[in-house]
């Protein structure tokens, strides 16, 4: 047995129940966050320091904080910094088809700083690093994180990698754990939506024995248990792909009552219909399709598809359950106006069901008076199913033989869809018996499901104490690991024959599966049986391991006097070991049986990599005189595989009155690659979106739907790689702050910051390789016709970004109606966010442009609270604020070519208002109610349907929470 799953096993056991979160008397400010002068190490620095007092843009998050707005997960945390990002970091995000840097997200939840992207925020644990996804190999599972243990959270949003090395461009976030709990604590959290469903369930309990100061010793432990049922996207009315007359439709045309596609005879062997299809041409030298397969009274060629529910005097693609007629000017694809299309989105998961038990164990003894030396143990063990649109499958004579015949079995349908089709196209009567090709949505194969294990392990030794009377030190040494192996749960099958049964395709090209099903008809017993023999339920899909080793050693203290005080210093080195591998699936292999549409990753298997940094550290702070103080940092990191960088970094504070303070930073940054951004395979996936055309035949870069335009639009292979030659990213970085005090019941703070990439590490967009062709030109693959075959979507150093923007920090209070009136604000302004694709391309505004991967950069977003406050009783009344962004649009609209009344050029604000109410029942005992988003707001309309991947819909998962009103019911006791 793992000896992580030991530690769980006796943690659990030691456990009675769950935990409560102590009362803290840090609030959500570090101006108010100790009255005591006693110095700390805070997050950002090694030396000792008052946290009231610092340089450095922190904000530290207490519990009482977390309760009040019934935070019961570092996710739903990150979610309501103002400062961080609007990237797809969410489980929401990636609860649908993606691809690039998005696979192997399964189950990840991640911070992003001053949208800088995950892999530029560094999480601690206690100041220690923990170990990142097991699949992604790059961000941080926040949620392995034992929240119950936790005493606050430390936000410092100002770049730190002289102090800490790689990953902390956009700034860092320290979880930290209680050190000397003594007692029994318990907890439990239900938050449930107004409609009864998406509900969220926290409980923890926390033991700790012995007090420190008099005992010389404590023992905790913590562990804490988490789960969420599933919001499906046809549980909420807002999740609508079919808003024509705002400007969206769905483009996918795989719908439970089958379209009809021309299939043409090839040239090549792989020919699995050689005489053509029912619509389709007869031999090869035949034109690309039927010359007089056209719309009645046009010249329009119906090559897009044609669906008998849409025709004339067809019941209607609405008839079928999700089905929705197919608008053919939205998506510039005249062919398939009488094509349906269905609504992918209503079947992807808002809210991925995920179950979460962490644990943390800690011990710590003091010898010789003043030195300690503690062991803390800590991990997670979490499932998590990803569930999205049914399986479609899509008629073709290379690779998927799915062919509708005539037969016994098939004769009363497929006469049914040859008469239909007949009245409108009276040149197919030649091709009667011809096998009908088709495009599909198996919904009786059910929701396809990613089901993720992720177990994570971490354990810290540490030991620190007295040199001298004015010297300390700190050594420790720590191992953590990540572990997660996702596997296939329902909607996949396996494709051809296996052992004699036959899989999806020859249920469907024998007949026995009928694609043609009328509404209010069913698949026959025997079809279903046949079905659920073939599935492919709980073959590995893919699994990683990321490993962290790290020692440290590090001392501070006193070196002289100056006018302002003693000056202070830090000094240490650290070694760091990091390992990766990601394994691939026995299912996948050349000769295992193929697996329909299972995104086997088994071309990036790696076999374990490291990476070895070795780092010295140099901090010192000048006191130059009462009113000055300036701290100077140096670090020295040498990589194994990319060799050494130097990073410093100077702050200083002026306090010219004791109410005013200025401060500022600089400092440059480092950030090697991921390993699979490195060593990833070449995955190469057909491309199915309308908005690609050729930039030399077509300068514009507008895509027609004529097929004899040079700019009609093409649909290359893409191929998704990792980069051998990949090198790190660098950062400057740099900020100017002042924080205004008059009085005790008011503060200010507003801070500007700025930060430069180089060498962004990136996937370049497929549209970025097109439109740069002339930079990007060698990521375009020809055929010896001159023609795009292939673009190679591998990761790049591509260019720079350019980042500005304003932290603002509001504090006020006074003593009224019996108790504490507060109120305050925290909020981010972008001023700039640019990036240029290549050297020599311009930069291109991002602030408020949608995008379909990365951060959106939101222009403003703040949180807001009012509340009331005495020894029994709290209030509170916040605000959640998310300034609206340019709309996506879809290819008829972004071309020009068409209009529609109600199309929004702006997604509307995000806003919305939670309460709460906390009672101090007893001396041990707090409840606390609350409402989430009071007046049920949805999520503002949103374009956001991507036509390659059939993902996105009607709204904006990196930006609003789909649940809508909820409930929450806290209970925290102490004995």
């Amino acid at each position: 047995m793992k000896l992580h799953k030991v530690a769980l096993y006796l943690t659990a056991a030691s456990l009675a129940a769950p935990v409560v979160a102590q009362d803290a008397s840090i609030a959500t400010d570090t101006k108010a966050a100790d009255s005591s002068e006693q110095a700390i190490v805070v997050t950002g620095s090694r030396i000792k320091r008052d946290p009231n007092d610092s340089a450095l843009p922190l904000t530290v998050i207490s519990n009482e904080e977390l309760a009040r707005e019934g935070i019961s997960s570092p996710e739903q945390l990150i979610s309501y910094l103002s400062t961080n990002g609007s990237g797809p970091d969410n489980l929401a995000s990636n609860s649908d088809v993606v691809t690039g840097a998005q696979r192997g997200t399964n189950g990840l939840s991640a911070a992003n700083l001053r949208g800088q992207g995950s892999g530029s925020t560094l999480v601690l644990l206690n100041g220690r690093r923990v170990a990142a996804h097991g699949l992604s190999g790059a961000a941080v599972d926040v949620n392995q994180i034992p929240f119950a243990a936790i005493e606050r959270v430390e936000v410092l949003k100002d770049g730190a990698s002289a102090i800490y090395g790689t990953d902390a461009i956009g700034g860092v976030m320290n979880f930290i754990t209680k050190t000397d709990y003594q007692g029994i604590g318990l907890s439990g959290l239900v938050d449930i939506t107004s409609r009864a469903d998406s509900a969220i369930y926290r409980i923890g309990g926390i033991a700790g024995y012995g007090d420190l100061d008099n005992d010389g010793f404590n023992i905790m432990a913590a562990a804490s248990y988490r789960w969420n049922t599933g919001l499906r996207g046809r549980d909420r009315a807002f999740v609508n792909g079919q808003q024509p007359d705002r400007g969206l439709s769905i483009d996918t045309r795989g719908v439970p009552f089958a379209t009809v596609f021309p299939i043409n005879p090839t040239s090549s062997g792989a020919n699995y219909a050689p005489t053509g299809t029912l619509l389709g041409a007869t031999t090869t030298t035949n034109s690309t399709y039927l010359p007089t397969l056209v719309f009645p009274g046009t010249t329009t060629r119906a090559d897009g598809g044609v669906n008998l529910l849409d025709m004339p005097g067809g019941a209607g693609c609405e008839t079928m359950d999700g089905g929705l007629p197919y608008d053919d000017a939205l998506w510039n694809n005249t062919g398939a106006r009488w094509a349906c299309a269905w609504d992918t989105g209503r079947a992807a998961m808002l809210q991925q069901p995920i179950e979460t038990f962490t644990y943390f164990g800690r011990g710590v003894a003091r010898f010789m008076d003043d030195h300690e030396i503690s062991l803390e143990v800590t991990g997670s063990s979490a499932t998590s199913a990803k569930r999205f649109s049914n399986a479609q499958v899509s008629s073709n004579n290379t690779t998927t033989q799915a062919f509708y015949p005539l037969n016994a079995l098939t004769a009363s349908t497929y006469n049914y869809v040859y008469n239909t089709l007949l009245a409108q196209f009276p040149a197919i009567a030649a091709n009667y018996g011809k096998p009908i090709g088709f495009r599909w949505r198996c919904i009786e194969c059910g929701p396809r499901e990613y089901k993720t294990d992720s177990e994570t392990f971490r354990a810290a030794l540490g030991i620190e104490g007295p040199i001298s009377d004015s010297w300390d030190y700190r050594a420790g040494a720590s191992y953590a690991e990540s572990e997660t192996s996702s596997v296939l749960g329902t909607g996949y099958y396996y494709r051809d024959t296996v052992n004699g049964v036959p899989g999806l395709i020859p249920l469907l090209s024998t007949g026995v599966l009928n694609p043609f099903l009328r509404p209010g008809e069913a698949q026959t017993p025997a079809a279903l049986a046949a079905l659920a023999a073939a599935s492919a339920e709980g073959e590995t899909l893919y699994g990683g391991r990321y490993k962290v080793l790290q020692l440290d050693y590090s001392v501070s203290g006193s070196l002289f006097e100056l006018p302002g005080g003693t000056v202070q210093a830090a000094l240490g080195i650290d070694y760091r070991r990091e390992t990766y591998e990601f394994n691939g699936s026995a299912a996948a292999a050349a000769t295992a049986p193929v697996i329909f549409l299972a995104a086997f990753d088994n071309v990036n298997a790696l076999t374990p990599k490291h990476r070895d940094i070795k780092a010295a550290y140099a901090e010192i702070l000048f006191p130059i005189v009462d009113t000055l103080e300036v701290t100077t940092a140096v670090r020295l990191d040498d990589y194994s595989d990319f060799g050494s960088t130097v990073n410093p970094k100077i702050s200083a504070k002026f306090r010219p009155a004791d109410w005013l303070m200025f401060r500022g930073s600089y400092n440059t940054g480092f950030r090697a690659p991921a390993f699979n951004q490195i060593y990833n395979g070449a995955t190469i996936s057909p491309y199915s979106g309308s908005d690609l055309v050729d930039p030399v035949r077509c300068p514009s870069l507008t895509p027609s739907s004529t097929a004899s335009s040079p700019c009609f639009r093409i649909r290359p292979d893409i191929i998704t790689r990792g980069n051998r030659d990949l090198q790190p990213e660098t950062s400057e970085q740099m900020s100017l702050g002042v924080v205004f005090e008059p009085s005790a019941n008011f503060s200010a703070s507003v801070d500007w910051w700025k930060i430069d990439i180089n060498d962004n590490i990136q996937l370049p967009t497929l549209l970025q390789i097109v439109r740069y062709s002339a930079d990007l030109g060698d990521l375009i693959i020809r055929d010896a016709s001159n023609n795009i075959t292939f673009l190679d979507q591998a990761w790049q150093n591509m260019g720079a970004r350019r980042t500005q923007g304003l932290e603002v920090t509001l504090r006020a209070g006074v003593d009224a109606l019996g108790g504490r009136v507060a109120a305050g604000m925290d909020g981010t302004y972008l001023l700039k966010k640019k990036e240029k694709v290549t050297a020599s391309a311009p930069y291109q505004d991002q602030i408020g442009i949608f995008t379909f991967t990365g951060d959106l950069g939101i222009r403003w977003k703040h949180n807001a609270f009012l509340s009331w406050s005495n020894d029994e009783w709290n209030v509170s009344l916040s605000q959640i604020f998310r300034l609206g962004y340019k709309n996506g649009a879809l290819p008829g609209i972004a071309n020009g070519t068409v209009t529609r009344p109600g199309y929004n050029k702006r997604v509307s604000d995000y806003v919305t208002y939670n309460l709460s109410a906390g009672w101090n029942a007893t001396e041990k005992m707090r409840l606390t109610l609350g409402i989430k988003n009071i007046f049920d707001t949805d999520p503002p309309f949103a374009i956001t349907y991507d036509g390659n991947t059939g993902a996105g819909g009607s709204w904006e998962p990196r930006v609003a929470d789909p649940r809508g009103r909820s409930f929450t019911i806290a209970a925290e006791v102490n004995f």
